[in-house]
């Protein structure tokens, strides 16, 4: 997506998990419950509520799928919608900060 961020402070994704999911993701790409969850070393009931958070503003996808051994696995991915909120937060803490 060409073009610079619109600066916005965006309440949903500032939240320190949120806004490191959010960062993961949009450099990832979609990405596994597990991985998000040792990355930022947080407990599974933690991460899911912030990944529910950010999925009921529209700023994620998670889907559900099996995996090799039948296991249930998750995995979240940034909306287009998720992604330019994102890159407007990013550009707001920028401003902010003077970077």
């Amino acid at each position: 997506m060409p073009g610079k961020a619109v600066a916005r402070f965006d309440e949903t994704i500032h939240g320190v998990v949120r806004l490191r999911v959010c960062g993961m993701l949009a450099r990832l790409g979609a990405t596994d419950f597990a991985v998000i969850r040792d990355a930022l070393g947080v407990s599974d009931p933690t991460l899911s509520k912030h990944l529910k958070q950010l999925e009921q503003a529209g700023y994620i996808r998670v889907q559900k799928g099996l995996a090799l051994g039948g296991r249930t696995k998750t995995w979240a991915e940034l909306t287009d919608a998720g992604r330019v909120a994102f890159e407007g937060h990013v550009a707001f803490l920028r401003e902010v900060t003077g970077d």
